[in-house]
């Protein structure tokens, strides 16, 4: 008969102890299933991505009400949300994550969209009181109030004009118009250009030379307006709801847009397009749900835009790959609808907000370049 083996320590199974003599390399984290030091076992490690202090770090604790839109600055160090509780919050991405600003009271409703400024300290802010604010981030100060529109304002969007360097904003609203004002501290309390597209807008964007805008309209269509000539050029279709919100890819092809009817569309909108319709990839796998939030989508920019990600109201953000239209990840850890998405300029770091007043800031794998 043979001898019996000594039973399993009660913290859990011994898989592969950790070589002491050999420092871990710091990419990567060892997860234990033993909370006893001494026994202690590398399980499996986590292969680290990114800068951040942990592969997914919760930003909660400064919003009182559901965070509306959250985006990265263009150098990637900082973090902006605004709420439903008419405030602003301004985080660092890095160790230590403080929330080192909390701007309240520059508005009178809940803010719906907000912008970093590309050339300055300045956050563009659009509201349910249909304002558009330019706050200083250096004093936490107000400097421009312009009363933009004569309904809600939902979706802003900013440029470099030209080689002036003027930095141009515009702003669509459920009045139905789409204004362009002059960006910085300083400027005309008058719009640059007013069109009238007869239907709320939902969304705004740029072009990426700055000679085009793109509006998403409560009429299911996505209305190019030409800067210069000042009149719409041609309309792209395919949505059977309302668009929710429109990103443009980093290299200024194509244009990500969610819709109401849980379908996100990715159009071509080069010069000459090879399709006729101008639609790229239909992508599903994002509930809309029932509540018509304007969920907002955003294309990765570390690999040049070959991934897209879209939050929805099962509480979990996904995330494509452009060229086959297939779900790479389906990111759980909200207890509300995802509202929001931002992918980090340089890392591959993706951020999102909830309607549980929380953000989360993930590392993603790298896309492998061929």
């Amino acid at each position: 008969m043979s001898k019996r083996g000594a039973s399993p320590p009660p913290g859990g199974a011994l898989i592969k102890r950790a070589r002491s003599g050999s420092p871990a390399p710091n990419t990567q984290i060892a997860i234990s299933s033993s909370n006893d030091e001494r026994q202690q076992a590398l399980v499996r490690t986590v292969k680290r991505t990114s800068s951040l202090e942990a592969p997914i770090i919760s930003l909660s604790g400064s919003h009182s009400a559901e965070i509306l839109s959250c985006r990265f600055d263009p150098s990637g160090q900082n973090i902006a949300a605004c709420s439903a509780d008419r405030s602003v919050s301004l985080w660092r991405t890095y160790s230590p994550n403080t929330n080192y600003g909390l701007i309240a009271n520059i508005h009178k409703a809940p803010i719906l969209d907000l912008q970093w400024s590309l050339t300055s300290q300045l956050m563009y802010t659009v509201s349910a009181d249909h304002t558009l604010n330019v706050t200083d981030l250096t004093t936490g100060q107000r400097v421009r109030k312009l009363h933009a529109h004569r309904g809600i304002i939902n979706s802003l969007d900013r440029t470099l004009a030209g080689g002036a360097g003027v930095e141009l904003v515009v702003t669509g609203g459920d009045d139905g118009t789409v204004r362009i004002w002059e960006g910085g501290d300083e400027g005309e309390k008058q719009p640059v250009s007013v069109y009238e597209l007869g239907c709320p807008i939902t969304s705004v964007c740029w072009s990426a030379d700055g000679a085009s805008i793109y509006a998403g309209a409560l009429d299911n269509e996505i209305h190019v307006i030409d800067f210069r000539k000042n009149e719409e050029v041609y309309t792209l279709m395919g949505h059977t709801d309302t668009p929710t919100s429109l990103a443009l890819s980093p290299n200024g092809h194509y244009l990500l847009s969610p819709s109401f009817s849980s379908q996100t569309i990715i159009h071509d909108v080069r010069p000459f397009s090879p399709s006729p319709n101008r639609i790229h990839r239909v992508l599903m796998g994002a509930p809309a749900g029932f509540e018509n939030t304007l969920l907002r989508g955003a294309w990765s920019k570390d690999d040049g835009g070959r991934r897209v990600g879209v939050g929805g109201a099962d509480r979990t953000v996904c995330i494509w790959d452009v060229e086959s239209g297939k779900v790479l990840y389906k990111l759980p850890g909200h207890k509300g609808t995802v509202t929001a998405v931002d992918f980090h300029p340089k890392e591959p770091i993706i951020l999102t907000g909830s309607k549980d007043a929380t953000m989360l800031l993930g590392e993603i794998e790298p896309t492998i370049t061929a």
